[in-house]
């Protein structure tokens, strides 16, 4: 590691620190809001990750407080959720974005910020409801593979859109889409077991290739 950067990574909910470690064995906060960023300046760290930020229950991390840091000097690296978001708004001012959902922000792909937002445990910041942009993937992996057609693929998406984003699960889509006749029970359950099986997780793979970024500019 260069000796003279001294990074920190604020993640928690779309991947765990003991994950991250895996990958990169640096410092973690837990998901980031309001000033954090400032104070990680101030308290010595030049490369910082965000993954993960709060961004209904708080004050969202501010984007002249990233601005702020870069100015200063400082590497910031940003993607998969609350990072996508920032780095989406800030690339023109020196930002480094990574992965697909910053791609999706960037290319205006998608816009709202409840494509990325879930429901966490207060305590440990684990999610406890499933993101739109993992649901949309997986869907479109289920309709690829003929668990489901075009029709019920669109009309599932209008009831994912719908349901606020802190109660959004497959099981909960699912069971409305059959509530809705959108789907027969037996469909249903096929369809939970291809989400159980084969969840495409875009969070998490984001939050990977942030980490893989950084490793490759400590190791620089």
């Amino acid at each position: 590691m260069n000796k003279t950067l001294r990074p920190i990574v604020f993640a928690g909910t779309s991947i765990n620190h003991e994950d991250a470690k895996e990958i990169l064995d640096v410092e973690y906060s837990r998901p980031v809001f309001r000033c954090d960023v400032w104070k990680a300046v101030k308290n010595g760290y030049n490369v910082i990750g965000i993954i993960d930020g709060i961004f209904f229950d708080k004050t969202a991390v501010a984007h002249k407080e990233i601005t702020k840091a870069l100015k200063s000097g400082v590497i910031v690296i940003g993607g998969c959720s609350m990072g996508a978001l920032r780095a989406s708004e800030l690339d023109t001012y020196g930002m480094i974005g990574i992965g697909k959902i910053y791609e999706w922000y960037r290319d205006g792909v998608i816009e709202a910020d409840d494509e990325v937002a879930v429901a966490t445990n207060p305590d440990t910041f684990e999610p406890v409801s499933d993101p739109m942009v993992n649901i949309r993937e997986t869907f479109n992996a289920a309709l690829d593979e003929g668990i489901i057609n075009s029709d019920i693929h669109d009309l599932l998406m209008i009831i994912v859109k719908k349901t606020l984003y802190s109660e959004r699960t497959y099981f909960g889509v699912v069971k409305n889409g059959v509530r809705d006749g959108v789907l027969s029970p037996d469909a249903g359950n096929v369809l939970i077991e291809y989400c159980k099986e084969h969840e495409v997780d875009v969070k998490r793979n984001d939050a990977i290739a942030v980490l893989k970024k950084i490793k490759e500019i400590l190791e620089q």
